[in-house]
């Protein structure tokens, strides 16, 4: 098996990932098998360097726009990582949500997943909630008692360039983020360049000016080709240009033009100065479950490999 860890730390190599959401939560062994091995016939062959699991949250109190579907749960991300990464021989980063945890719980879930799921990598993600409740766990927090209590495990960020503003600079974020013990991170979808650009570029700055050197930024890329996905894409918060919504959903090939669209915008941020010092990947997801645009995020994972390796 790939060794991740190393690849996500080696400055000279680029990453690949690809992302994918556990089955619904009461799936039974056989179903979450059968889940598992149909995404690896889907992406068996594909230049993948490790994989990514979610822990979907409802994330209703983020906004006040309402959920374009309803939320549903899903198995422990642990469970559907160890059945990826025996089917596909890639590692996996799997997500975790450690604000409904006490540090005890969360300490628990962490040696469980090293000791029982094969898993080395995680990303850490907070409360969704504007305020949240008395007792909550920290990300912060929890990245301090992940670095006491197990040392050898790879922790993670997220890096969201849609809310890099003056008044929350998420640049500097990144720069506390690894300080605090973040070896990498994943951002939301790309759908608009622009965004991502001014984030890495105050980034590789910030660190500059801090005499640290970056971490690597692994951005995230998703095809759509339903107006319902378009809906939930700017759901989650991701930038999307309206004449790139048209092109889209114009298109009599939905699919492949969304695709060339995310070839352009990684040409676009490869190309980019800041992407000389900061190590860059991509994950590849697809934020449906029709045939059809998960056909096309396998499709995305060979497009921007192209355009990476030039």
């Amino acid at each position: 098996m790939i060794n991740l860890q190393a690849k996500l730390t080696d400055r000279q190599q680029f990453v690949t990932l690809y992302g994918s959401t556990p089955p619904r939560a009461g799936s039974s062994d056989e179903q979450i098998a059968l889940a598992a091995e149909r995404r690896a016939e889907r992406v068996r062959g594909l230049p993948l360097d490790g994989l990514v699991v979610y822990d979907v949250q409802d994330e209703s109190g983020r906004t006040e726009e309402p959920r374009p579907f309803p939320y549903q749960p899903t198995v422990d991300p642990r469970i559907y990582a160890q059945q990826l990464q025996e089917r596909i021989g890639a590692p996996a980063i799997t997500y975790k949500s450690v604000g409904t945890l006490a540090e005890d719980d969360w300490i628990a879930w962490l040696r469980e997943a090293h000791h029982d799921y094969g898993i080395g990598q995680f990303i850490l993600v907070g409360s969704s909630v504007p305020v949240p409740p008395p007792g909550t766990l920290f990300v912060d927090r929890a990245m301090q008692l992940a670095r006491e209590h197990m040392p050898t495990a790879m922790l993670g960020g997220v890096a969201i360039a849609e809310r890099h503003t003056p008044e929350y600079d998420e640049s500097q974020r990144l720069v506390l983020k690894a300080a605090q013990g973040s070896h990498f991170f994943v951002s939301q979808v790309v759908y608009d360049p622009e965004p991502t650009l001014r984030l890495l570029a105050d980034y590789a700055q910030a660190c500059r000016l801090k005499g640290v050197a970056p971490q690597r930024v692994v951005l995230t890329f998703s095809p759509c080709g339903r107006p319902g996905t378009m809906t939930f894409l700017k759901w989650l918060g991701v930038a999307i240009a309206p004449e790139t919504e048209r092109s889209i959903l114009n298109s009599a090939t939905p699919f492949a033009t969304s695709i060339q669209i995310c070839q352009a915008n990684l040409r676009a941020i490869l190309d980019n100065a800041a992407a000389e010092s900061i190590p860059l990947g991509v994950n590849i997801e697809s934020v449906s479950t029709h045939r059809d645009e998960l056909a096309a995020s396998a499709d995305l994972v060979q497009a921007l490999h192209n355009v990476a390796v030039g």
